[in-house]
């Protein structure tokens, strides 16, 4: 496809989708929850990979794509209940928790068996953490409306997963949860007119709860984690 040239912010960017497709590919296959390494050492290792324009590009496309996954494999399941029962279930994007809330000891929580091998807890984290740490470029190389949408559904399916989907809540996942909501404020702050929060959102910042956080390894719990406090100072100011 050659060399794309954009002029953004006052200085000429070159896009080039081979390397871009080259680091996705790496992400993929290099690191994952298999690797004998630390999740936290991998998302270092993928984030100074991901360090440039290509890289960036290649953070939103994981994020949406793992979201679009998701979504995905929920219809297929959605689906399968109905067929063996009748009962339709609604999957709807902008809200994932009132599913679960219904249908959350039929279904299957999706992010564990994610597109291409990128694993919630290292490449998705990583991608987050890029796309936050670098959200003024964001809303200028891309358009970061599916971008957000896809970070907050992540972590409308991460926390629903917790609550309703027999997902336990330990350091890798919290982890993930509090990338998600740094990644989703740095977008909204470096918007001019950032759009109204989702629903399941807005239903955890009434919240003031702390859960249990465990090791993932073990049963051993070693933290705790309030969601509404997290959410409220980071999305609200």
């Amino acid at each position: 496809m050659g060399w794309l040239q954009r002029v953004l912010g006052g200085r000429r960017v070159e896009h080039d989708p081979g390397r871009q497709e080259a680091l996705l590919q790496e992400v993929r296959h290099r690191f994952g929850i298999r690797v004998q390494v630390r999740p936290r050492d991998q998302i270092e290792a993928i984030t100074r990979l991901l360090d440039d324009e290509d890289g960036l590009l290649v953070a939103t496309w994981i994020v949406r794509e793992v979201a679009d996954g998701a979504h995905t494999d929920l219809q297929s399941q959605a689906a399968d209940v109905y067929r063996r029962t009748g009962y339709r279930l609604a999957v709807d994007r902008r809200n994932y928790r009132s599913l679960w809330r219904e249908a959350g000891a039929a279904l299957r929580w999706p992010l564990f068996d994610p597109p291409g091998g990128l694993h919630p807890y290292v490449q998705v984290a990583a991608a987050v953490t890029v796309i936050g740490d670098r959200a003024s470029r964001v809303v200028k190389t891309t358009d970061p409306t599916p971008v957000l949408a896809a970070v907050f559904e992540l972590f409308d399916l991460t926390t629903a997963g917790w609550e309703y989907g027999r997902v336990r809540p330990d350091t890798d996942g919290a982890e993930l949860a509090l990338r998600l909501i740094s990644a989703a404020r740095q977008i909204n702050a470096a918007l001019s007119d950032p759009p109204p929060l989702p629903q399941p959102v807005r239903e955890l910042m009434r919240r003031n709860n702390t859960m249990d956080v465990f090791d993932p390894a073990g049963d051993r719990v070693v933290g705790g984690l309030n969601l509404g406090a997290e959410l409220r100072p980071a999305l609200l100011s």
